[in-house]
């Protein structure tokens, strides 16, 4: 804590007021792109190896891929991710929740080069027959695609259940329910995925969990 302490007294007055309302447009933008030309999404999504063959604006652009078709259920999702965040910025501060939401966003960034220095070691053989663009691209390029800010948001749900153990929601509208049991659900289901998973999976998802 002292650390931070610190670190707010130096960069404090760089940090960015509304950071979730910043996500959430940019989120915007994506759908923007999404019903203009959906197949421009693929020059956005975080793919380490074409940002080490120039294309690195991929370090930014993929922030801005939306998590999901656009839907009612998703706009009430969005709305509530908003609430938790800017909650989360009243109570921490500014800086301290541009620290976590950017140390997720950076983790995630980190954990692609890892995935892609994984495959060179797991798949030397393929790499060497299909060629490196081929393989990086067209075979695994969904791997990278997988890099979203999916686990981002859910870290800021996470962070908000551990703040707010005992504060209620109403679960579908309706029925009465203590967030910190949400947290506990949610918590569950992303230990069966990484379980589950192969080792891409659980980079993707360590990595962008890290921050919590």
């Amino acid at each position: 804590m002292k650390f931070l302490d610190k670190l707010e007294r130096r960069f404090g007055k760089y940090a960015i007021p509304n950071l979730s309302l910043i996500l959430i447009t940019c989120y915007g933008f994506g759908y923007a792109i999404m019903f203009v030309n959906r197949s421009f999404l693929q020059y956005l999504t975080l793919n380490p190896y074409l940002i080490l063959h120039g294309q690195i604006w991929r370090l930014v652009s993929w922030i801005i891929v939306p998590p999901g078709g656009l839907s009612i259920f998703l706009l009430l999702t969005l709305y509530f991710y908003y609430w938790l965040g800017s909650t989360l910025e009243r109570t921490w501060g500014v800086f301290r929740y541009n620290l976590y939401l950017f140390s997720g966003i950076l983790f995630t960034i980190l954990g692609s080069f890892l995935l892609l220095g994984y495959c060179y070691l797991a798949f030397p053989e393929d790499i060497a027959a299909y060629g490196a663009s081929v393989f990086f691209t067209d075979i695994i390029g969904y791997f990278f695609s997988s890099f979203s800010t999916y686990y981002v948001n859910l870290s800021i749900f996470l962070a908000f259940a551990l703040t707010y153990p005992e504060m209620q929601v109403l679960l579908l509208f309706i029925i009465p329910v203590k967030i910190k049991w949400l947290g506990l659900l949610d918590a569950a289901l992303t230990l069966v995925a990484f379980y589950n998973s192969g080792a891409a999976g659980r980079i993707i998802i360590g990595a962008s969990l890290l921050n919590l």
